[in-house]
């Protein structure tokens, strides 16, 4: 059995019965005015942070969700985007599929605005979308790519891309490494399905993105997901997997490279009112500036006397140098 056989039979086994804080151990669901969520699919909520940004989700954007679940983030989409077909989900799992479904005619009854017509679920999987290319405005996934081995990451992230509009965004929510996974818990199908052994290191995550062609990366958040102990997991040392929140724009790669915004900032603390490069990054004096990590490196590089470079936050909101 390959290891995605075996995720699909896991997955099939929690649609049925729910396993409560299989992914999410710390976060709570989104609360917006008039939106209840049924308990039911409050237990199936298999994400490890959220990929539904509300600042991103003005103008009803048709939303291609990969991976269903139990449906909670399809319906936190609906919220946004109240018209049948608005939100497509596409899920492989046939158990999943009808428990995504209950759940969201459960959701109609508690919630007067919500007609399961927003919500459209299809069988597929992340390598091929049933859609058309540049057909969907966003792409979203929470705690389903990091499954996938890196070859088939990359597969998913190029359907991701092959749907997207130009200028369309990928919101994912994955578990990422602080170091290396070694391979036998890498080789551990169901660890591997349960998210706590196909992370990739942030660096890794974030490269093979832009290596299809998204230009511009910003992080959402960072924070701590699981702790792999050494005794239980035979480690030399213990293992930190952190949750990464992250929106990937199909826009242009520039020529020197993608801008990924991790919330650094430029200060210029010169003489002159203003300090303005030869690439345009105007800064006003003593006042901070959101900047990508390749525009601090060199600004930092350029005047390192007279420009100060904030670290990474790991939580940024849009806007920017580029």
């Amino acid at each position: 059995m390959s290891y995605l056989e075996t995720a699909a039979q896991f997955y099939s086994e929690v649609a049925q019965t729910p396993e409560i804080g299989l992914c999410c151990v710390q976060s709570t669901p989104m609360q917006l005015p008039g939106l209840k969520i049924p308990c039911k699919m409050q237990d199936m909520n298999y994400g490890c942070g959220t990929t539904v940004h509300p600042t991103e989700l003005s103008h009803q954007p048709t939303v291609l969700y990969v991976g269903v679940g139990g449906g909670l983030e399809a319906l936190q989409f609906a919220y946004f985007s109240r018209r049948p077909g608005a939100v497509i989900a596409v899920e492989p799992v046939a158990a999943m599929r009808e428990a995504a479904r209950n759940n969201l005619e459960l959701a109609a009854k508690e919630n007067p605005w919500f007609d399961p017509s927003f919500v459209e679920i299809r069988d597929g999987d992340a390598f091929n979308l049933p859609v058309a290319d540049e057909s969907v405005d966003i792409v979203a996934q929470n705690c389903l790519f990091n499954i996938f081995a890196p070859e088939d990451l990359t597969r998913a992230l190029q359907a991701a891309y092959r749907v997207l509009k130009l200028g369309g965004r990928l919101q994912m929510s994955d578990p990422i490494a602080t170091r290396p996974i070694p391979q036998h818990l890498q080789q551990d199908e169901r660890l591997r399905a349960m998210c706590l052994s196909g992370a990739l290191t942030y660096a890794e995550y974030i490269q093979r993105i832009i290596d299809v062609g998204f230009g511009q990366i910003e992080i959402r958040a960072r924070r701590p997901y699981r702790l792999l102990d050494s005794e239980t997991y035979q480690l030399e040392q213990h293992l930190l997997l952190e949750s990464l929140d992250s929106v990937a724009f199909k826009v242009a790669i520039p020529e020197d490279g993608a801008c990924v915004f991790t919330g650094k900032t430029a200060i210029y603390a010169g003489n002159e009112p203003f300090f303005d490069d030869a690439a345009g990054h105007l800064l006003q004096r003593g006042i901070p500036a959101a900047v990508c990590d390749k525009t601090a490196a060199k600004l930092g590089a350029l005047k390192p006397s007279e420009i100060m470079i904030t670290e990474s936050t790991w939580h940024y909101s849009g806007g920017g140098c580029c």
